[in-house]
């Protein structure tokens, strides 16, 4: 498994830099949902919450992000490295 962590500071600042990193690296990415991690897929995807997400859908994901998305420091959790 591959991580990659984000600590900038300031208000969601460690979750936009996260959202670059992904966007560069060719990945698709949910929205927040509190006291649940964020869906990661490869590839262009529109990606619902984790909470709407099936079971069959969370094990097809290539990955997610987790921690404080307001004051970071947030992780980037990939099944294979980008």
């Amino acid at each position: 498994m591959f991580t990659k962590t984000f600590s900038d500071q300031g208000d969601f600042e460690a979750w936009r830099a996260a959202q670059r990193w992904l966007m560069e690296n060719g990945y698709s990415y949910g929205s927040t949902c509190v006291m649940h991690p964020v869906a990661v897929l490869k590839g262009e995807w529109c990606i619902a919450k984790w909470r709407n997400l099936t079971r069959k859908e969370i094990d097809e994901l290539d990955g997610k992000v987790s921690g404080n998305f307001r004051e970071g420091p947030v992780t980037v959790y990939l099944k294979v490295a980008p």
